[in-house]
């Protein structure tokens, strides 16, 4: 199950580029056409569509969008237009070194799957020449570096946790090598188990443990790491609203994860499909009381919002 809605037989991508064609040309783009093609089809569909439409009309359908499209509307679709792994590149590229603010990276790196970093560590090198782990380090410091997010289990849950209590609470400051090698080093299961243990044992959450010991971009990337572990529905729907609460919108954050999570969400993993957007849409109403597609609507407008809530399906 997905968000994304896509016809039970879509058209074909050569008439999905014809369409996409005919909506570019005369004065103006007909751009509620565009919406209904590129937001009801998956990444596959979307990269034959893009292929078709350089063969028949000589043109990049990137560049085009790029000519036709403007503001919000734009930056979704164009991130939208790539394949899960090559957005997910792109993200950490311009988190790290246009913006240096790690925390899209962080969000990014932390919260996907053992199977997904190894193949976006492969295609991050392809792609800007340089490796994903020197990229880091060229662009942060301190243990932040050390984070290498490669999930295994070596050490059972119940001693895991005396560990990081003896490495954080129970001494005067912190351990941060071991912080980080644990929760760097297991898998997610692993550490929801290890939280629950702490808790059991030491009447604290390791959540607020790493709060109270840690600080910046480390403690950023222990947090995310911890909270995608134990409920990532949760995590993802807490990011959603933080960026609409109040006064303006963090348009850069809510393009990200809806349009993120729409694609992961078409994957399986594992063998499991990946229904963390479905998951974030409950999680959101509950805690929240309204729901995810009545808050993008309320934040956004016109073309920009219609391609946010195609991408989110259903009000429900």
């Amino acid at each position: 199950m997905s968000t994304l809605i896509v016809p039970p037989i879509p058209p074909s991508p050569r008439d999905d580029a014809i369409q996409l064609y005919r909506a570019f040309k005369g004065f103006g783009c007909d751009t509620t056409a565009v919406i209904n093609i590129l937001a009801h089809r998956d990444a596959t569909q979307r990269a034959y569509i893009q292929q078709e439409y350089k063969t028949t009309f000589s043109e990049e359908l990137s560049k085009r969008l790029v000519s036709e499209l403007t503001g919000k509307l734009e930056t979704a679709v164009l991130l939208w237009m790539h394949d899960p792994a090559g957005r997910d590149a792109e993200i950490i590229r311009k988190s790290l070194v246009v913006k240096r603010n790690l925390e899209a990276a962080t969000e990014v790196i932390c919260s996907r799957t053992p199977s997904q970093l190894q193949f976006l560590k492969q295609l991050y090198h392809s792609k800007f020449g340089v490796y994903l782990e020197h990229e880091i380090e060229a662009n942060t410091s301190g243990d932040l570096q050390k984070v290498r997010f490669l999930l295994s289990i070596k050490e059972i849950a119940e001693k895991d946790a005396k560990v990081l209590f003896k490495a954080g609470e129970k001494k005067l400051g912190i351990d941060e090598k071991t912080f980080v090698k644990i929760f760097s080093e297991r898998s997610s299961a692993h550490l929801a188990a290890v939280d629950s243990y702490y808790h059991d044992m030491y009447g604290n959450s390791l959540k607020k443990a790493v709060k109270n010991e840690t600080s910046g971009n480390l403690g950023l990337a222990l947090l995310t790491i911890l909270e995608c572990a134990k409920n990532p529905a949760k995590y993802f729907a807490k990011v959603l609203h933080k960026a609409m609460k109040g006064i303006g919108t963090n348009d850069d954050t809510l393009i990200r994860v809806i349009v993120s999570r729409t694609e992961i969400d078409m994957q399986y993993i594992c063998g499991i499909l990946d229904r963390t957007l479905v998951w974030s849409k409950a999680e959101y109403a509950k805690k929240y009381k309204k729901t995810l597609n009545d808050a993008v609507h309320s934040e956004t407008s016109g073309n920009y919002r219609a391609f946010l809530l195609a991408l989110l399906g259903p009000n429900h």
